[in-house]
């Protein structure tokens, strides 16, 4: 009997389950209750053995009978086609749902690489937890990323849905490396606004006022240190926030940022400026005897960088001088040292930006003594800059380098 749409609409239920044969083993099942299901019964090894194909009408007459060639050609390889659907079955019900590769993500990747993990979390649980939380990772397509991004540009996110996805990028890439999923979902999709390279420098009025609008701005204590300390020592936030007092040499003047604090992964010694130096004696007397220069209230450790991002947004209406972030402190500093006739290499040791060639290997230490002399000039020309004096710090003057 061959099966058409037209029979098998007409089979009626019966009051026990029975089974109508097409042949080699293509079966229809049908129950009391009307259900209608392809099978396939085949035998394996000497036993008897059925196999479900799928429920009629969800599964289609012509997919069905693609279902049943496929199952004939895998016993024709020796294959049992059953096990072969048992083992797709408990994959399908151990794979991972959107939930669980947030938490598996956060916890495996972000927490021991990110002191940022913090704001991956957030976005996740914000945007990404609500929306596909109970789906199946591998279900999630390119379409339901670019909704995903039409929506928050919608609700009025610039910049962040950028950043969101950045962050789901980065998730659905790591569990292709684990191989939890064969391909990332985020594949050909680009960041959808259009940023601008940021090149905020201060002027010496706006460093002015931002200084002293720090004694009356509504944030932390620790916050305020913070920004003093980044900006004296043209650091990274980063590394400021989640500084110990074991790295710092107060006698002699040093702070050692260790491999595990640094961004890029490199060791970094910073010279400390009496200015630098004064404002540590401050968090000293704040943070009493925690091991961190700025301890949270909360989690016993080190406060959250973005902590400091967002006590300066608060703020920003307060400090007059437009928009800034405590990056453009760091910018801004180096900006004002290479116009205090430093040179760029001094500045770029200050810094701590990557290098390049077998030289930059031994090379880590060498400027120590310039960056002491850039340093110190420039806490001493901040100072002037916020008491609005007139001090001819304009140019420093670095003894020249030995050959060899």
């Amino acid at each position: 009997m061959k099966f058409t749409d037209r029979y098998i609409q007409n089979l009626k239920p019966r009051e026990t389950r029975f089974e109508v044969l097409e042949g080699l083993g293509f079966l229809l099942r049908i129950t009391p209750n009307g259900s209608k299901t392809f099978c396939l019964a085949y035998q394996f090894e000497g036993r008897n053995r059925r196999m479900t194909l799928g429920t009629y009408p969800e599964m289609k007459l012509s997919e069905a009978r693609e279902a049943h060639a496929k199952a004939r050609q895998l016993l024709k390889q020796g294959v049992d086609p059953g096990e072969i659907e048992q083992e797709a079955k408990q994959e399908e019900k151990t794979a991972p749902t959107v939930s669980a590769l947030v938490e598996e993500y956060i916890e495996r990747w972000a927490k021991p690489r990110k002191r940022t993990w913090p704001e991956d979390a957030r976005m996740l649980h914000k945007d990404i937890v609500p929306r596909w939380g109970k789906r199946k990772a591998k279900e999630i397509t390119r379409q339901d990323i670019v909704r995903m991004l039409d929506e928050l540009q919608d609700r009025g996110a610039t910049i962040t849905t950028n950043r969101t996805l950045a962050c789901v990028r980065k998730m659905f890439n790591w569990a292709v490396e684990r191989g939890v999923l064969d391909v990332s979902p985020c594949i050909g999709v680009r960041a959808p606004v259009q940023e601008m390279q940021r090149e905020r420098v201060l002027s010496p009025d706006e460093i002015q006022t931002f200084w002293n609008g720090l004694n009356k701005a509504g944030m932390s204590e620790g916050s305020r240190l913070a920004l003093k300390l980044q900006f004296l020592t043209a650091s990274r936030k980063g590394e400021v926030v989640v500084a110990k007092w074991e790295d710092f040499d107060l006698i002699n003047g040093w702070w050692t940022i260790p491999v595990e604090d640094s961004k890029n992964k490199m060791a970094h010694r910073v010279p400390l400026s009496a200015q630098a130096l004064a404002v540590l004696k401050s968090v000293k007397a704040v943070c009493g005897d925690s091991p961190w220069l700025f301890p949270s209230r909360t989690t016993g450790k080190h406060v959250a960088p973005t902590s400091v991002d967002h006590a300066v947004r608060k703020n920003l209406e307060s400090f007059g001088i437009g928009q800034f972030t405590p990056h453009d402190l760091r910018r801004t500093a180096a900006s004002l040292m290479t116009g205090m006739g430093i040179s760029r290499l001094v500045v770029s040791k200050i810094l701590n930006h990557v290098e390049s060639g077998v030289t930059a290997v031994y090379d880590r230490h060498s400027y120590d003594a310039e960056k002491r002399m850039a340093l110190d000039a420039w806490g001493k020309r901040l100072e002037s800059i916020i008491e609005g004096r007139q001090d001819d710090h304009n140019v420093v003057t670095l003894p020249a380098r030995k050959a060899g």
